[in-house]
């Protein structure tokens, strides 16, 4: 469990060393993203993988921020900012470059609404390969079309300054409890939703479509 509850200031003081747009920018919803995932946080991690890191910096947040020892990042593509220092690498999307039990944990942090549906069990099964220990998710979760529609825009005003990737599929409750089945996984713990929007912005993106979960190994 992290020290919450993480300011907005006290990580855009981490991320303007690494981001210029930060030093004006406010990260209110990436403070909520990491005060949520402490929630669900079980233990100290000697060695985290962070998988889609995009340019770092929220891999770096939490090497700084979270009770871990070592946090490695990787993504298809090399976005990464120079300056950080944790360890960053690209790798193909199929095949983790890590030896069999390498992380005592894995993060995936606003990423697997982006990985093509016939991809997203493969992907968890790769990751419980190079992890010994759990995985928590960062994501969202949908009951219909309008959400659909609504996570789109959401999406593209987070990504497209970060060159991020736009296409997406989201899931509802009972598909993510399917996909954490079929990898081999289950869903042990859920955040409580936290105040990601306020005000009319909360009424058009409701809270409840941001989740975070931990999701722990099945035993053979």
């Amino acid at each position: 469990m992290t020290n919450a509850p993480i300011t907005s200031q006290h990580l855009q003081n981490i991320l303007s060393r690494y981001l210029a747009m930060y030093r004006t920018k406010t990260p209110c919803y990436q403070a909520t993203m990491l005060n949520s995932l402490g929630a669900v946080w079980k233990q100290h991690h000697k060695r985290v993988l962070d998988v889609g890191g995009g340019t770092g910096v929220m891999a770096q947040a939490m090497a700084e921020l979270f009770p871990i020892d070592e946090v490695v990042s990787v993504d298809l593509v090399d976005r990464f900012c120079a300056s950080l220092t944790i360890q960053t690498q690209q790798y193909d999307g199929a095949t983790l470059p890590f030896a069999d039990g390498t992380f005592s944990a894995a993060t995936l942090n606003n990423v697997l609404h982006h990985v093509p549906l016939a991809a997203r069990s493969g992907l968890l099964r790769e990751i419980a390969r190079v992890v010994d220990g759990p995985l928590y998710i960062k994501d969202h979760e949908s009951v219909g079309k309008l959400d659909n529609a609504r996570l789109t825009l959401m999406d593209a005003i987070g990504n497209i300054p970060f060159g991020g990737m736009l296409w997406a599929r989201y899931l509802s409750r009972r598909e993510w409890e399917t996909l954490a089945s079929e990898s081999g996984y289950r869903i042990i713990a859920r955040a409580v939703p936290l105040q990601y929007r306020r005000g009319i912005y909360a009424l058009i993106f409701p809270n409840r479509l941001e989740i975070t979960m931990r999701l722990e190994k099945v035993s053979p």
